[in-house]
């Protein structure tokens, strides 16, 4: 439980940050540290979890800091180099993101998915965006891989390399009747 309080508050202030950043933008950046570390002085404490910020305008990040601590157990600060394993919570962020894409003929729902990750490899079903995104796709989940393997949780793994050496999906996409990646 411990572990999910703080990505989920993580998500909140991210969504709080968003709004206030964006009409901190257009001040200068004196004034913008000021804003956007009131936003997060209730979570810049040592017994609290809190989030990374990072402001970009025109391109270029003007502003980045870490609030708070990213491991309540073990007393880790989060810095501006914090990864943050959210999972299955970006899920639907990631739909939202790739949607108005699809809209604007930038990208198809149903294109193969190794046309944007070619290093995933051909596991003799086409699985496409569309299969990702309804958790059809049949791609073996890189936590019970790495699991299966004996290795223990790492903020260092990486995805497509666990993904990848499953040596094979769980069914074939679209198969409804089961959820995966």
């Amino acid at each position: 439980m411990k572990r999910i309080i703080p990505m989920v508050l993580g998500i909140t202030l991210l969504c709080v940050a968003t709004v206030a950043l964006a009409q901190a933008q257009s001040e200068p950046s004196t004034d913008l540290t000021a804003r956007v570390d009131k936003v997060f002085e209730k979570w810049n404490r040592t017994d609290s979890p809190g989030c990374a910020v990072s402001v970009m305008k025109g391109g270029r990040i003007v502003y980045k800091h870490g609030y708070g601590i990213a491991d309540l157990d073990h007393n880790v600060t989060i810095t501006t180099s914090t990864v943050f394993h959210v999972a299955s919570m970006s899920k639907q962020f990631t739909a939202a993101s790739i949607l108005p894409l699809a809209q604007q003929g930038k990208l198809s729902l149903d294109d193969d998915v190794r046309k944007y990750i070619p290093e995933l490899p051909d596991f003799g079903s086409e699985i496409t965006i569309r299969h990702l995104i309804y958790h059809t796709s049949g791609l073996r989940d890189q936590w019970s891989l790495l699991q299966l393997a004996g290795w223990r949780y790492s903020l260092e793994t990486h995805a497509i390399n666990t993904t990848s050496t499953g040596g094979a999906v769980l069914f074939a996409p679209p198969d409804l009747s089961s959820n995966s990646c």
